[in-house]
């Protein structure tokens, strides 16, 4: 059996499948990761879902910022909708409400002990653990699979709080949590989360800001941690976690990383890009 991990995929499922054939994924025996961003901005969000969700154990995905914005986006709340969004398909489909609900009940981070690899969109901050990150992703994926989860998805966008306190409570700990795992790139060496800079390494606006992964001391630096998110990183591999996003939305490559072996290898398709970069 073959595991791998697989960037993020933003609709863009005609990639995917040509992906899948060339690692000659066998879906009987394989597994496949994915690193968040199924859906959104790519040509075939809906088909996306459907495929993903059909895959069933097969498939392990954690919850990505695009994601959550489909989530929120269902409940009306269109303050960050955009007229690059590819989601109505999925808004307008029979389907809708269990789609949603199967996305819902995604987890923020997987971990095996076995092969000894952590799953997150975005990053942790350097002050959690693993233990630490896995508790907090327990919290939100309560909150979010929970009867109330409507009630967290109207308060969810913001950047503050930008550091971790355990005294954070209620709607503050539950916004810093999802930032982590679903929007985190830059932080400073103390773990005070940047949102705002995007871009490759070098281009943050500060020399205080780092990418998440290089703070020195980082609690989680002994761990393997896979993530997506940062198209622009430019970076495959560092300080022992691996960069899933290789901009296929942009027109930059779809990644799968085979991480059942040793040295894990990596897999890649050329990607059209359904956009292009702005």
């Amino acid at each position: 059996m073959a595991t791998y991990a697989i960037g993020d995929i933003q609709g863009c499922l005609d990639e995917l499948k040509q992906l899948l054939d060339t690692i000659h994924f066998d879906p009987e025996n394989d597994q496949l990761w994915f690193a968040g961003d199924l859906v959104n901005r790519g040509p075939h969000s809906l088909e996306t879902l459907q495929f993903i969700r059909a895959l069933g154990k097969r498939a392990i995905t954690v919850l990505g910022n695009h994601d959550l914005h489909l989530l929120a986006l269902a409940e009306g709340d269109k303050r960050y909708s955009s007229k690059f969004d590819t989601l109505l398909p999925i808004l307008q489909s029979e389907q809708r409400g269990e789609l949603l609900d199967w996305l819902r009940h995604r987890p923020l981070l997987h971990h095996n002990s076995k092969l000894g690899y952590t799953l997150v969109h975005a990053g942790l901050p350097p002050q959690w653990s693993l233990q630490q990150a896995q508790a907090r992703a327990k919290e939100l994926e309560a909150t979010l699979q929970g009867d109330h989860y409507r009630d967290f998805l109207k308060v969810m966008y913001g950047n503050k709080p930008k550091k971790w306190s355990d005294q954070l409570s209620g709607t503050d700990r539950l916004r810093f949590i999802t930032n982590c795992f679903t929007r985190l790139r830059f932080c400073t060496p103390d773990g005070k989360l940047d949102l705002n800079n995007k871009g490759k390494v070098g281009s943050q606006s500060s020399d205080d800001l780092l990418p998440w992964f290089q703070v020195p001391h980082r609690a989680s630096r002994s761990q393997r941690i896979l993530f997506g998110h940062w198209s622009t990183l430019q970076v495959r591999s560092e300080e022992q976690v691996y960069a899933l996003d290789t901009g296929c939305l942009w027109g930059g490559e779809l990644s799968a990383l085979r991480i059942d072996c040793d040295p894990p290898t990596w897999h890649t398709i050329n990607c059209q890009g359904a956009l292009q970069p702005r």
